[in-house]
């Protein structure tokens, strides 16, 4: 699907105000999607492009298939282009601290009296509320919103492993958008929405809100948890590799026993239930694994494989660059980073008629395509050098020779 009319959202045009990744990752959603996206970012360009440590792979990953349009949005020239833009969107996705689009100009207020049929999402920390004014980060709400004490132990609270609630926030915002996108369908007017961080933590943990309201119980953190499951745990191989097994219903445990023959255990009639089974984990699980480290970890895997049992070996996410599935049929795109080297991120996790959805434009680099932006808004060759050269507007190396 890698025709830009053939793409569910073809003909939207999106402008992004956007850094991090909560707003790139709503962005590079509806990118990848096929709506036009236009990035708006500094002359100097989006600080996310810089950024080392666990903050290097932002921009990669979230920010293919977008335009680039540098520019001051804090002149008046480089503020008409971006309202230029603006009146002919669909819609417009920002990020920034509560208040800062207001005070440049660029609210919802202000744009949406130019463009009635917008649609201007917000990315915000917080909804509204006593904490609506508050800068949040993704940390800072797992931290608060109980995701990183449920994730932790008991006294050592820890964030996941990646950013995801600017994610999921992210992808949140992108359902508002779509559905405030049907809902102009037949009211003829854009609005609003707002997605955020800390409600959307809450989303997130509110299946252990309602164990504790089921049980009377405040729930574990997930590291010292009591399994609702016999065989749900991870295992060592011959070779000492780890593998996880879940073993989650009495049909799958049969299986089990049939595949490893392992005859008494499936014999036993006070294994014949899940819950008699998690009442004989102490002595169950000693067997499962000595016969687990018996086996070479390919062979253990094929065996739970043919059986159908859930299993996973423990990967990094340095394995996922050659992982078979992944590799198969779009599933790694195709990216040139700002070094010039070339790598393969995953592709948005969905399908269409059974196909992936594809790059259509590499990452961008800072204004790479700001001078056709500003062509296709009616600007003059002679205004966009002036524009240039007094450092309004910025094009990039790469557009130049393409000039």
């Amino acid at each position: 699907m890698a025709q830009q009319e053939q793409l569910p959202l073809a003909g939207i045009k999106v402008v992004e105000f956007t850094h991090m990744v909560m707003g790139p990752a709503a962005g590079g959603i509806l990118a990848d999607l096929g709506a036009e996206v236009t990035k708006v970012e500094p002359c100097q360009g989006d600080n996310t492009r810089r950024l080392r440590g666990s903050g290097a792979g932002y921009f990669a990953m979230y920010n293919r298939n977008k335009r680039s349009l540098a520019l001051d949005l804090k002149s008046k020239e480089g503020k008409d282009i971006a309202l230029r833009l603006v009146d002919e969107a669909d819609v417009v996705i920002e990020n920034f601290r509560h208040g800062a689009m207001d005070r440049l100009g660029l609210g919802y207020a202000d744009l949406s009296a130019r463009n009635p049929r917008l649609v201007y999402c917000s990315l915000k920390g917080f909804l509204s509320g006593p904490y609506e004014h508050r800068t949040a980060l993704d940390e800072v709400t797992q931290m608060m919103g109980g995701l990183a004490y449920m994730t932790g132990l008991p006294d050592r609270p820890l964030r996941a492993g990646t950013s995801v609630v600017d994610i999921t926030g992210g992808m949140f915002g992108v359902i508002a958008i779509l559905s405030a996108l049907q809902q102009r369908q037949t009211s003829g007017r854009g609005q609003q929405v707002t997605s955020s961080l800390f409600e959307t933590t809450a989303y997130l943990v509110g299946q252990h809100m309602a164990q504790q309201a089921v049980t009377g119980e405040e729930p574990p953190p997930m590291s010292v948890r009591r399994s609702a499951w016999s065989v749900y745990d991870i295992f060592l191989s011959k070779e000492n590799e780890r593998v996880f097994v879940g073993v989650v219903s009495d049909t799958l445990w049969r299986a089990f026993c049939e595949e490893f023959d392992l005859d008494e255990l499936a014999n036993d009639p006070a294994l014949s239930s899940n819950a008699g089974r998690v009442a004989a984990r102490d002595r169950l699980i000693p067997q499962i694994s000595a016969l687990f480290a018996s086996l070479p970890k390919n062979d253990m895997m094929a065996r739970l494989d043919r059986a159908g049992i859930p299993f996973a070996p423990i990967n990094k996410p340095a394995d996922l660059f050659e992982d078979p599935q992944l590799s198969s049929a779009g599933g790694l795109i195709p990216v040139t980073l700002e070094n010039g080297a070339e790598t393969q991120l995953p592709a948005l996790p969905v399908e269409f008629g059974g196909q992936r959805l594809g790059l259509r434009r590499d990452l961008p680099e800072i204004g790479e395509h700001s001078v056709e932006v500003a062509r296709s808004l009616g600007l003059t060759d002679e205004q966009i050098d002036a524009l240039l050269e007094q450092g309004l507007l910025l094009g990039s190396q790469r557009t130049e020779a393409a000039n």
